[in-house]
């Protein structure tokens, strides 16, 4: 960029705005009537005041134009070789590599499909596998819970026997004392009367 920037036409080496268009029939009835008065120089300020603040063509136009000279002189013609490449790459795909994939896709998808088929196969046999292993270890695990079952059955039984062992044991150890204390008491009672 220029020093002046962007922003100023004529620093950017535009030429001053073209003059204005000349006026509508209805204005030119007015510049005709005012032509000998006093206000016609001021109609004339006023259309250059206007012309200047309010017309932005021609400060676009230049704008335009020296946005335009920069992008091509920094750019060059980069954008055209990048396509240029693209184009080239396009066609030598579609002319050369896209018949030979084509020419070796249907042996490749086949033999693909014959390895995806024997894959599928094969997980088929190790889920069914799998699935008789899982089957194995339920009934396994099955069977040593009713052995475990049965075993506390047998466990609780013997336990209830030995229990009422016990507790016949104890009542008749109670009977023989009572019978050893009355038989004592008898004993004594005989001591006491002398």
């Amino acid at each position: 960029m220029s020093e002046g920037g962007p922003a100023s036409p004529c620093r950017s080496g535009v030429a001053p705005p073209p003059p204005p268009p000349p006026p509508p029939a209805s204005d030119r009835k007015r510049e005709t009537l005012a032509a000998g008065s006093p206000i016609q120089p001021i109609i004339k300020d006023v259309g250059e005041i206007y012309s200047r603040l309010l017309d932005h063509r021609p400060v676009i136009q230049g704008e335009i134009r020296y946005f335009v000279k920069e992008f091509e002189e920094k750019r060059g013609l980069r954008e055209l070789r990048v396509l240029e490449n693209l184009k080239n790459t396009i066609f030598e795909t579609n002319e050369h590599v896209l018949p030979k994939c084509e020419q070796t896709m249907p042996g490749n998808l086949n033999e693909i499909f014959k390895r995806l088929q024997a894959a599928n196969e094969m997980m088929h046999r190790l889920q069914e596998r799998e699935h008789e292993e899982r089957k194995l270890e339920a009934d396994k695990l099955m069977a040593r819970e009713e052995k475990r079952a049965a075993h506390w059955e047998e466990f609780m039984k013997e336990q209830q026997n030995k229990r009422a062992e016990v507790d016949e044991e104890h009542r008749k150890a109670t009977e023989r004392l009572k019978e050893q204390y009355s038989e004592m008491e008898k004993e004594l009672a005989k001591y006491i009367s002398f």
